[in-house]
């Protein structure tokens, strides 16, 4: 298919920059794949589509501060690193400017801390060794990093928003590792998810931490031809038990997120995933998507075109226009059932 196919004009006015408060009260497009309907509502009447026995699955990974400032020993120019994973106790990381960096150069950080590049890597990429474990990178981050926010978001919302460590995370992060937050989870509240529970809706959990990749729109002329990025994915054994129950039922699995979705359905219990969904693909496992409105021309568009029919989800994204729901991560949600 094309990758034109895929695209759609976004009056820039529309695309979020602050998200609702309280979180649960922004908008919801309910699309039904059946008939071809939408409906328009609030998130907190979620439960009105919901049915006892119908399993929610959410991405509890949490976003870690990746940004970061450092200088060079010799010369001593400010460098931005942007970490992205750790690699047996070394760092994947991306630097601005880094033609000057080369294997052996020492950073220094603001605090003291110093580090060595191991590697440049032909990808743009670039290997840190800290010396540190990776889970005291991940505690020291928290301390001097900032926050990394999508380059459709104003920069400085982080420099006015003393909260943007919150506001930017779901409710549920538990598992550091994201470089951009799953952000169909934005919509749940603490309050939210115990009403739910309560009308008898189950809950179960994944892990896929978010790369740079899910920003990068597909540059090639056929969707076919675009390589698709790496995200590490867990999927627990009791996550699988609950969709297996669901499933002798009669419920519904239904993905928070297209994240969820993606580790849902690669197959695998953990490890690197680089599935690529696209109309054709037939779904084994999510019957349901709770999901933000997505980039043009993005592979998150292509996934959930994939699951409700590209013809559908334009239509839904042309109404949501009209009617001027907020767009991206900080966005309102459809629920695609």
């Amino acid at each position: 298919m094309l990758t034109s196919d895929f695209n759609y004009h976004l009056p820039p006015e529309l695309i979020a920059q602050t998200p609702a408060e309280p979180r649960d009260s922004s908008r919801l497009l309910i699309v039904d794949r059946k008939t071809g309907t939408l409906l328009h509502k609030r998130f907190f009447d979620l439960g009105e589509f919901l049915q006892a026995g119908d399993l929610l699955v959410l991405n509890e990974t949490k976003v870690f501060k990746a940004r970061l400032h450092a200088r060079l020993e010799n010369p001593s120019s400010l460098i931005e690193i942007f970490l992205l994973r750790p690699t047996h106790d070394n760092w994947i990381a991306l630097a601005k400017p880094g033609r000057k960096l080369k294997p052996g150069t020492v950073l220094q950080f603001e605090d003291g801390q110093k580090a060595t590049i191991k590697e440049k890597r032909g990808d743009g990429t670039i290997v840190i060794d800290f010396k540190k474990s990776t889970e005291a990178i991940f505690s020291w981050v928290e301390s001097i990093g900032k926050v990394p926010l999508p380059p459709y978001i104003d920069p400085q919302l982080g420099t006015r928003h003393s909260e943007i460590g919150t506001i930017y995370q779901t409710v549920y992060a538990k598992h550091s590792g994201s470089v951009a937050a799953p952000t169909a989870g934005f919509h749940f509240t603490k309050e939210l998810i115990e009403k739910l529970k309560s009308q008898g809706v189950n809950f179960a959990t994944i892990t896929l931490h978010v790369g740079l990749g899910t920003f990068r729109p597909i540059k090639t002329d056929k969707i076919e031809d675009h390589v698709m990025h790496e995200e590490w994915i867990d999927v627990p054994d009791s996550t699988r038990a609950a969709i297996r129950a669901t499933r002798a039922r009669g419920g519904r699995v239904i993905a928070v997120g297209t994240t969820t979705v993606r580790a849902l359905e690669s197959g695998i219990n953990q490890g690197f995933t680089n599935i690529f969904i696209t109309p054709g693909y037939e779904f084994k496992i999510v019957d349901a998507l709770i999901t933000n409105f997505h980039l043009p021309k993005s592979t998150l568009l292509v996934l959930v075109s994939a699951l409700a029919g590209r013809d559908l989800i334009l239509k839904a994204y042309a109404e949501a226009i009209e009617k001027n729901y907020r767009f991206y991560s900080f966005g309102d949600a459809m629920l695609i059932q």
